[in-house]
């Protein structure tokens, strides 16, 4: 594995061993210098474009040596067609150190200016790209509470969406709205929006981003938690775009992937 495929998997943090791309003689603090480590690759909706697109770098990246154990990689990636561009930087660790044959390398933090360019990959989210779009932004700028507040709200509203386009009750009999535990349950045990994988634990998803919007986890730890969080989110979204009964009551009411499907900042959908 080179360098540049680790960076592509950009912002996955697991540790990977590389080809040696700096050589074994110790470079100093502070030195810039270029590497050939492949080229970098990262998927976005190209907003030019208007289309998904994947974003490439050059052959050569810039590399500042800040330790032995510790570098920062820059790199300006391009669409293929139209040439916009989004600016990237990598932090990157090393177990060891970099001036091995063979270093172990992981993602330490990662950071994007997409200015105007371009946007997360849409097409395949069912309405919820601009909150997972701020969820993933949010992570990238090590905002773990905030992260996860968006990811919350996509588990509310897509849970709503669906309570309401198969005539689910979403309030009590006295007109307040009913807990999410109860409505999560119900939809969930009539049309299976939770996948089969999980849906034993089918309220343990909301109340793992329910601590942590509460304060009970610390940053760090929500960090920890985003990737495999999201990961389920995704699961849900796709589960429900995959119930052809779910999706025609949907689209019936205005809310399929080419509707107009809004969130608001509490999580309730509408139209």
């Amino acid at each position: 594995m080179r360098l540049s495929d680790v960076l592509s998997k950009a912002p996955d943090n697991t540790t990977f061993q590389v080809e040696s791309f700096l050589g074994s003689r110790n470079i100093g603090w502070g030195k810039n210098k270029k590497i050939s480590v492949g080229r970098v690759a990262l998927n976005y909706f190209c907003l030019k474009c208007e289309d998904n697109r994947t974003f490439m770098s050059g052959d050569e990246l810039s590399c500042l040596i800040t330790s032995e154990k510790i570098i920062s990689v820059d790199a300006s990636l391009r669409c293929p067609i139209c040439l916009s561009s989004v600016e990237t930087w990598f932090l990157v660790g090393s177990t060891e150190g970099f001036f091995t044959p063979a270093p172990y390398v992981f993602l330490e933090r990662y950071t994007e200016q997409r200015r105007n360019s371009a946007t997360r990959v849409r097409g395949d989210d069912s309405g919820f790209e601009d909150l997972l779009e701020r969820a993933q932004l949010a992570y990238d700028h090590r905002l773990g509470a905030g992260s996860m507040v968006y990811l919350r709200q996509i588990f509310e509203a897509i849970t709503m969406q669906v309570a309401n386009a198969v005539d689910i009750p979403t309030t009590t009999a006295r007109g307040k709205r009913r807990q999410f535990r109860d409505l999560l349950e119900e939809v969930d045990r009539q049309h299976r929006i939770i996948p089969a994988e999980f849906s034993n634990n089918r309220y343990q998803l909301f109340s793992e981003l329910s601590e942590v919007i509460h304060g009970d986890s610390n940053e760090s730890e929500a960090l920890r938690k985003y990737q495999p969080c999201r990961r389920l989110i995704l699961g849900i979204i796709h589960s429900v775009k995959n119930s052809g009964e779910i999706m025609v009551a949907m689209d019936s009411l205005g809310w399929g992937t080419g509707g107009s499907t809004a969130v608001t900042t509490t999580g309730e959908a509408t139209a």
